[in-house]
């Protein structure tokens, strides 16, 4: 076979000898007859998808070079939330370019995650030093959302005499950014939260407000002290927000020291790139005493079994999507990688080179303030940190900087807006006045000195910031270096071993797909900059929505939500918009499987959706009679239903056609959740099932990375007739003509992550991307058969297979042998592999999906660690002391003294072939009782 296609280099199992083998093993003669049996043929596309060839690597790296040369990312002074920043090279090359650090899961399995929980345990900290405040988490998605998220955290903070007397008014500063005020009119409107614009200086609380939220610096740039405000909203019961500007927080004085009670926003200019708006790490810092209700994960300090300092994922039972339709958040994944960018880019440069960082912006934007008031232009602001706002013609100014290719905001035609950063030069503030004295006709006087600083004293910043060890000792390039290869060692990631993650879909994150992301022309961009200057982007984006569109068998496509759960909220809002639109905006039932993920009625409760629970036969199936019963009943009502395809358990239902009628016929939309699309592409698709509307993983099915956590992208597909309700902007023109406001900062999401899914399409072709799905459906039925008679698939189709996944049945071991399905998960991390998806969706259960890219040599490998696991379990029988509840077994373990009855090789090297490339876990198993009851979230070395 040749290997001159992409094709053939992505599908793991690709020689012809391998592939007979393993269709030996599950019993049929062709792949062909193996899809016949998987998928039901009322759904079956009846031609292929309407897609050009595959591209080789080689044409595919000269497209896409040519369409990253077609944006012209000019000098951008925009600000808005995005900056031109010094990425470390250092970091781009060891973090951001690494398929170590891009390929790993989200930390779960925190034993064998301890390098990237330090990571993001140093971002915590930097977060927690710059803001003042007691808790962070370890990221959210961008600025805007995670001010949505502080607006409904407050909300489910109010107390109960709040809740009686129907406080649901939200104070909103009206120099905020219009991006973030769009995202809290989405959010705010399903829970009936009424937002009161107005500006805070002369706002008086009427007692009716549960929150405030301000801006710091403010929008314009204007640097203002909220003490005075956040006392008058405490003596009203009310909390407030603070939308900080981290970098800023270097010279500022803490919001938690001025008494906010959150403070938000994103960490873009912490040296991570501006990417065309995005994948950024949003933050998130609050009060302890708030710990509880706040969204997104917490990084933890704990012990573990033999007493050794080892970090976790705190308080996970507080994890929102775990809480389904009583959930105050739909948040899953964020945006790890980009997070520990940051504490990366902190560690690097510490306190001393955050505060050059910020009095590099501040001096330039004071130097221009005063050059500009000499030239006769007035400032709207007296106080600022980095953000000028001009009184000046507009249009004059923007020829005039378009033609030494500078960008500037400009908010209204007589007013020019402009951000400086930690790049800006001498040489910049020049020519930037040089630009304005030519607007008036005059010549600049040349400043011999810097201007002084216009930072109010009582809000100049005296508390100290990364003080901890740290923050202080890898300043050389070298001991950086070392320092993230030594995190590394402490990790798995796809670049060790299969991540065989049922749901997660963990594939290859091919290095051609992931090449573009370092191409200046897509990370330079700023997402507010005019789209002439984009027109790569541009036409990578058209092309990009036209080709989901034709996979998802639906009419357009909405690249804007930047994670999957962020596409599920998205996809509930279009259908209540349309519902709207027809005068039936009282249709607010979800019909949910009791076997959907978390964040599906998560999702739905964050829409304002009532929550109608259809149950499961014995087989796992949707009980289809219940469906259409609840459907009829909750007719008049019925919003619609959402449904996972395959379902949750990995399996086609074949009356998914019946269900999607008895749900339009009761006048409901069908959502498909896309989680396990991987399944469909190619075979069949959601348009061609009857849904209305999907979502997509592109981190999934898409072959985008999952970054440890995030960052993922979600984008939505809908039917013709939700077209037009398509998410729009507040700033740059997307979306459809009657579009719900915006459901992320930036207008396309986290665009410069886009490359990854357009090359992974472009380069597959149709035909590629229906053997991939192939693939992935053989690969897991040639596990489940190969491992029948050692343990049994819980659930199968009505033909006896099973779709892209499969749940092995552990659901006796404790019983049997006293050892549960974690103790499994643990040994596995011995044999140098993360364990698939625990007790989900049923308990005491492995959800085991191998994909399209594993070698067949790797599966092998992996099922033999499962049956030696096995055999392992039925010798410790009746003993406490065994080699499977005692896992993992770390160096020191092994080196040090030795009190187990079962031998060293027994532990550390079981089968001969984990000796020739050993992963070591770092710690033991870890206490996870003790970092609850203990929390510390925070560097304490």
């Amino acid at each position: 076979m040749s290997f001159d296609t992409f094709a053939d280099r992505h599908i793991g199992v690709s020689n012809p000898d391998e592939l007979k083998a393993m269709l030996d093993t599950i019993g049929v003669g062709s792949v062909d007859e193996l899809i016949a049996q998987v998928i039901p043929q009322s759904i079956r596309l009846k031609k292929p998808l309407d897609l050009p060839a595959g591209m080789s690597e080689y044409e595919f790296a000269a497209h896409i070079r040519a369409l990253a040369d077609r944006n012209h990312p000019l000098r951008s002074f925009i600000g808005m939330g995005y900056y031109p920043c010094a990425v470390p090279a250092a970091v781009a090359r060891n973090v951001f370019e690494n398929p170590a650090w891009y390929t790993s899961y989200t930390p779960y399995q925190a034993e064998i995650s301890q390098g990237r929980l330090e990571a993001l345990l140093n971002f915590q900290t930097a977060v927690l030093s710059l803001t003042g405040m007691e808790i962070a988490n370890c990221s959210l998605l961008d600025e805007g959302t995670a001010t949505a998220e502080a607006m409904l955290m407050m909300f489910a903070l109010r107390s109960r005499d709040a809740v009686k007397e129907g406080r649901t008014q939200l104070f909103v500063d009206r120099n905020l950014f219009p991006q973030t005020l769009d995202l809290l009119l989405t959010r705010s409107e399903p829970f009936g939260i009424e937002l009161i614009v107005d500006d805070y200086d002369c706002y008086e609380f009427s007692g009716k407000e549960f929150g405030a939220v301000v801006q710091y610096p403010a929008a314009d740039g204007a640097v203002r002290d909220y003490a005075a405000f956040v006392e008058a909203a405490h003596a009203h019961d009310a909390k407030v927000t603070a939308v900080a500007d981290l970098l800023s927080l270097a010279l500022l004085k803490a919001p938690g020291e001025w008494g906010a009670d959150i403070c938000v926003g994103s960490a873009q200019r912490l040296g991570t790139p501006m990417g065309f708006g995005g994948p950024h790490a949003g933050y998130m810092a609050t009060r302890e005493a708030y710990k509880r209700q706040m969204p997104g994960r917490i990084i933890g300090v704990s012990v573990d079994r033999l007493g050794n300092r080892a970090l976790r994922m705190a308080l996970q039972m507080r994890e929102q999507h775990i809480k389904r339709e009583r959930a105050t958040s739909n948040i899953c994944t964020a945006s790890a990688l980009m997070a520990s960018m940051v504490g990366f880019y902190c560690v690097y440069n510490g306190a001393e080179g955050l505060r050059r960082a910020a009095e590099t912006a501040h001096t330039a934007a004071c130097d221009t303030a005063r050059a500009l008031a000499a030239l006769g232009y007035k400032l709207t602001n007296q106080h600022f940190f980095d953000t000028l706002d001009i009184e000046a013609e507009a249009a004059v100014i923007q020829s005039l900087a378009l033609e030494r290719g500078i960008n500037f905001f400009y908010p209204s035609e007589e007013r020019v807006r402009l951000s400086f950063d930690e790049v800006t030069t001498p040489d910049e503030v020049a020519e930037v006045v040089a630009l304005f004295a030519e607007a008036r006709g005059r010549k600049p006087k040349v400043a011999r000195s810097h201007a002084p600083s216009t930072l109010p004293e009582a809000l100049r910043r005296t508390s100290p910031i990364l003080t901890e060890e740290v923050f202080r000792s890898h300043r050389s390039e070298s001991a950086l270096m070392r320092y993230i290869k030594r995190l590394e060692h402490r990790d798995i990631s796809l670049a060790d071993s299969m991540i065989s993650l049922g749901s997660c879909t963990m594939k290859l994150n091919a290095a051609a797909l992931m090449q573009p992301l370092s191409l200046a022309g897509f990370q330079n961009m700023h997402p507010f900059a005019p789209v002439e200057q984009a027109e790569g982007y541009m036409e990578l984006i058209a092309a990009l929505e036209r080709d989901l569109a034709t996979i998802t068998g639906l009419a357009a496509c909405s690249l804007q939500p930047n994670s999957g759960a962020a596409g599920e909220y998205a996809g509930l809002m279009v259908i209540r918009a349309y519902h709207q639109s027809k005068g039936q905006g009282y249709r607010n039932v979800i019909l949910i499987p009791a076997s959907a993920h978390g964040t599906n009625p998560a999702s739905a409760a964050m829409a304002g959706m009532k929550i109608v629970t259809v149950a499961c036969d014995a087989k796992g199936n949707i009980d289809v009679n219940d469906l259409k019963t609840k459907a009829e009943e909750h007719a008049s009502e019925l919003c619609g239903l959402m449904v996972t395809y395959p379902s949750t358990h990995g399996v086609f239902e074949s009356r998914i056609r019946e269900i999607v009628d008895a749900v339009h016929d009761a006048g409901g939309q069908v959502y498909m959740d896309g989680a396990n699309m991987n399944a469909q592409v190619g075979l069949t698709n959601p348009g061609y099932i009857g849904a209305d509307v999907c979502h997509l993983n592109l981190h999934k099915t898409f072959a985008m990375p999952h970054g440890g956590g995030g960052p993922g992208v979600g984008p939505i597909c809908v039917a013709a007739h939700l077209r037009p309700f398509l998410p729009s902007h507040p700033i740059a023109a997307t979306g459809g003509d009657e579009g719900i406001t915006a459901v992320a900062s930036a207008p396309w999401g986290s665009a410069l992550l886009l490359p990854i899914t357009y090359g992974y399409i472009k380069m597959l072709g149709g035909d590629g991307l229906r053997r991939a799905t192939e693939m992935a459906i053989v690969n897991a039925n040639y596990m489940s058969s190969a491992l029948a008679a050692e343990y049994r698939t819980y659930y199968s189709g009505e033909t006896g297979r099973v779709g892209h996944e499969m749940i092995l049945d552990l659901t006796n071991f404790k019983h049997d042998y006293g050892i549960d399905c974690g103790d499994i998960a643990h040994r596995l991390m011995d044999y140098g592999f993360h364990a698939p998806t625990l007790s989900f969706p049923v308990h005491e259960t492995l959800m085991v999906e191998p994909t399209e890219s594993e070698p067949k040599a790797e599966m092998d490998r992996f099922m033999e660690a499962l049956v030696h696991i096995k055999r392992e379990c039925e010798a410790a029988a009746g003993q406490e002391n065994n080699v499977v509840r005692n896992a993992p077994h770390t160096a020191v373990e092994i080196a040090g003294e030795w009190s187990h009855p079962y031998s060293r090789r027994e532990a550390a090297f079981p089968l001969g072939w984990i000796a020739e490339a050993k992963f070591w876990p770092y710690v033991s198993k870890i206490d996870n009782g003790y970092g609850d009851r203990n929390l510390v979230c925070r560097c304490t070395e």
